[in-house]
């Protein structure tokens, strides 16, 4: 149940709630229950901002764009499942079944790409929760989004499972006349009891992997993110030589396989789901994890060389990738989830860089 004192927010004349009823963001308009989405709660918000800074510059970009906070996917391994706290909702059914919405989200990005402040720095979506899930076919945010950054002149990109992308196409299409657009799609495994019961709100492996072919097939890059790797369930050579065979025959530009981290909030959640599917691995895990939130090096350093082969044998492997993945630092991206950048020609015909990011 979501907490009876939002059900109190004052709505003031500029449709901004004058209360602070969630840490750091004021603007509850009304919180939502709606037949199509069976125990969903969506908490519709007036955002006062929509550009968020990237602390530290350990990304390859240096600002996010979250239309949602939440996600209708409920991976039991979502790295994100932490951030929910913060709005006083737990990391487990909470972040699953109760989704802030940013109605405005587009309206007030126009209005910040428009400062004479902004730089036109790489923006990324998709790097806490998904842009693209369910929630995204009813209220329809994204295409304002692309199109507030597409005509601002600033670069950007999309990791999402959400096969709602497809729907933009035609909009990323057009936007990448205008600026660099990355995409990336995260396919983790191909068995389908597997992926129902860990990340039971997704489209399936089948249908993440022709959106890959769709946006290969609309003329853009689209790179894949095989992750999480699960120890001892999903990281056979057999399991994983077979996944990105299909991730190539897709048209993937790009491969990056990550094993599984477990960062606190997650932690708990996915052992818990551990414990009820595969209870003879909770020991296991506990030794692969026993530092902390990533897994033992040795296990890491030895996936990463049955994985290299790999990658060259289906032309996935990466060559000089930006570092540093949401919920994993040392992480590389696959090549096309990420814009590139572009030149441009100055008054004299002269082509020369242009001031977005260069990412190579």
């Amino acid at each position: 149940m979501y907490h009876v004192r939002w059900g109190g927010q004052e709505v003031v004349a500029d449709g901004v709630g004058s209360d602070a009823v969630l840490p750091g963001m004021r603007g509850l308009l009304r919180s939502v229950r709606t037949p199509e989405f069976a125990g969903m709660v969506f908490h519709e918000v007036e955002a006062r901002s929509a550009l968020n800074k990237v602390p530290g510059g350990s990304m390859p970009f240096g600002w996010t764009v979250n239309p949602y906070r939440g996600c209708s996917h409920a991976c039991a391994y979502c790295f994100a499942r932490n951030s929910h706290t913060y709005l006083e909702l737990d990391a487990g059914e909470d972040f699953n079944r109760q989704v802030v919405v940013k109605v405005n989200v587009a309206g007030v990005l126009r209005r910040e790409l428009r400062s004479s402040r902004w730089r036109r720095e790489h923006v990324a979506m998709g790097t806490n929760t998904d842009p693209y899930q369910r929630a995204e076919g009813r209220y329809r945010l994204m295409p304002g989004v692309i199109d507030a950054l597409a005509r601002s002149g600033t670069p950007f990109s999309v990791l999402t499972k959400g096969t709602l992308l497809a729907r933009d196409l035609p909009l990323l299409a057009a936007a990448s006349s205008e600026v660099s657009v990355g995409l990336g799609v995260s396919v983790a495994l191909t068995d389908r009891a597997l992926q129902a019961s860990l990340e039971p709100g997704t489209p399936t492996p089948a249908a993440r992997l022709d959106l890959v072919r769709r946006i290969s097939d609309a003329g853009l890059s689209c790179g894949v993110m095989v992750a999480p790797v699960l120890p001892l369930l999903t990281d056979s050579e057999q399991a994983l030589d077979a996944l990105l065979a299909q991730v190539a025959a897709a048209g993937a530009s790009g491969a990056t396989v990550l094993a599984l981290h477990l960062r606190r909030g997650t932690r708990e959640w996915f052992l818990s789901w551990l414990a009820r599917e595969h209870p003879g691995l909770v020991a296991p895990y506990q030794r692969l994890y026993s530092r902390g939130a990533y897994v033992d090096r040795r296990y890491r350093e030895e996936l990463g060389r049955r994985v290299a082969p790999l990658l060259r044998r289906h032309g996935l492997a990466r060559s000089a990738a930006p570092r540093g993945l949401p919920g994993d630092d040392e992480g590389t991206w696959p090549r096309g989830s990420l814009p590139e950048a572009r030149r441009s020609r100055s008054r004299d015909g002269e082509e020369v860089d242009g001031e977005q990011l260069s990412l190579l």
